[in-house]
């Protein structure tokens, strides 16, 4: 396979404006589009911004201002040595929409991106309207099903394998990046999704070194983290309610965080909780069914600022 130029692929054109944001000492590639209340939007493993690309044509056109942006490690954004825990990536989200001028904004994540935006409604309550978490628990229920689920513990077992120094990076690397689309379509739920299309884009943009470096270094602090000190303090920060309102979103044929994981994460929530479920999609059902996602997506927003 012959994978497009990275580079370009991270700077896809499309009808958005891409720019440099700084924010908590690094700098930040962002893909915006549309005028009106901020959402901010958050990719998660192993894909960045442009797995967004359904929404930031849809949702300008339903009357917002819309931010897909590539985490810390991913894409266009810095490549940091340090700083894949939740508590700095919290930080780098909440200081992307300062800089944008903004007070605040409903954040929209994705895997990774969604434990993001748990974490964000706890340690920058500040800059968040609301949160929409999609395929991912909150971290206190993620973590009791780790260690409780054994069949759950066994769908992530591929991050305990990136534990290992170097070899999960030359993994994700060979034979042009095919692991990446092979995660991909191990954890959708639709056999249509990823096509060749979409998986090459993916592969590409992943071919950006470091990336997959940074990927994995997301990975190794969500495994170690269990037992340092300093998970065991971000858990504990993660028991506190949650004060704005939350759209959990999840895919009825998750493989890799199994609905039963999912449910129950309303329990930290105390201003408003829907926990949604789409039929018939895995772990991205923003991209395997966009229309309905958009669906719920909007039907809630339109709610959050009619309050």
């Amino acid at each position: 396979m012959t994978l497009l130029d990275p580079e370009s692929v991270v700077r896809m054109p499309g009808p958005w404006e891409h720019r440099e944001i700084s924010a908590n000492g690094a700098r930040f590639h962002i893909v915006e589009a549309g005028e009106g209340p901020l959402v901010v939007l958050l990719h998660g493993f192993p894909t960045f911004w442009w797995s967004w690309r359904h929404q930031l044509t849809s949702l300008p056109e339903a009357g917002y201002r819309v931010v897909a942006m590539d985490l810390r490690g991913y894409g266009g954004s810095d490549h940091t040595p340090h700083g894949y825990d939740p508590t700095t990536l919290s930080h780098d989200v909440a200081g992307v929409i300062r800089s944008l001028g903004e007070p605040a904004a409903t954040v929209v994540g994705q895997g990774w991106g969604g434990l993001v935006a748990w974490s964000m409604a706890v340690l920058d309550p500040d800059v968040v309207t609301g949160i929409a978490p999609v395929s991912m628990p909150h971290p206190r229920r993620l973590r009791r099903a780790m260690v409780r689920d054994s069949i759950q513990r066994r769908q992530a077992l591929y991050a305990i394998g990136f534990q290992w120094p170097f070899l999960p990076e030359r993994s994700l690397m060979a034979r042009d990046c095919e692991r990446v689309e092979t995660l991909l379509r191990s954890w959708s739920g639709t056999p249509e999704w990823p096509d060749a299309e979409t998986a090459l884009v993916y592969r590409s943009a992943f071919s950006l070194w470091p990336t997959a470096h940074c990927a994995v270094e997301y990975h190794r602090w969500a495994v170690r983290s269990l037992l340092r000190t300093d998970g065991i303090r971000y858990a504990r920060r993660m028991e506190t309610p949650i004060e704005v309102p939350v759209l959990h979103v999840h895919g009825e044929r998750d493989p890799s965080v199994l609905l039963r994981t999912a449910e129950g994460s309303g329990e930290w929530a105390r201003d408003g909780y829907d926990f949604h479920v789409i039929d018939g999609v895995g772990h991205f059902p923003h991209e395997e069914a966009p229309d309905r996602f958009d669906a719920v997506l909007h039907k809630w927003l339109e709610g959050l600022h009619a309050r």
